[in-house]
């Protein structure tokens, strides 16, 4: 009798934590790069993305080769001669909310959260810390962040010809709406 107790406790905590977990497909990635030549924005609404609201962890992976441009041809650029999108095909975020306690899931509200993990684009891992908004409503949540990265920290070359059309430093703006991961 004791083992079965123990067995159901630990099915029970097994499925808590898997409650824990929330994701989306549909995570929506922008970036913006401003000039006095040119601005340049690209969407991608197709990033998955996981939080995990007992830990504090937190993942996205988006293709790089989903961003959509409002030209054709900025998009071949952007992916043949800058991000080498068949040889780096995803850029990737692995981190954690910093403050997690300072987030209550079970009450509506938007909660600023700083979140520092590790970003992989382009082959180039490098360490970000960003601010963000966690936010609950209805038992619904939701996540958003926006900050700004160097090209260059992620070894992305940008030939002399159009140096003066793409900024060195882009904003990125990041958005996901999360669904309770089902249990396997």
């Amino acid at each position: 009798m004791k083992n079965l107790i123990v067995l159901i406790a630990l099915l029970l905590s097994a499925q808590f934590a898997m409650g824990q977990k929330y994701f989306s497909k549909t995570g929506k990635i922008s970036f913006y790069s401003d000039t006095p030549m040119e601005k340049i924005e690209a969407t991608n609404s197709t990033a998955s993305s996981v939080l995990d609201i007992g830990s504090g962890n937190f993942e996205w992976a988006v293709l790089i080769q989903g961003f959509k441009f409002e030209k054709a041809l900025m998009q071949e650029h952007f992916n043949e001669n800058y991000m080498e999108s068949t040889e780096f095909p995803k850029a990737k975020f692995k981190g954690k909310i910093d403050n997690l306690s300072a987030v209550n899931f079970k009450k509506d509200g938007d909660y600023n959260v700083t979140v520092t993990g590790q970003m992989e684009i382009h082959g180039v891992i490098k360490p970000v810390t960003a601010p963000g908004v966690i936010s609950v409503k209805g038992g619904n949540i939701s996540a958003k962040s926006k900050f700004t990265i160097a090209v260059a920290d992620y070894g992305i070359e940008i030939p002399k010809v159009v140096a003066e059309n793409i900024a060195k430093n882009v904003d990125v703006n990041v958005q996901a709406d999360y669904q309770p991961m089902p249990a396997n």
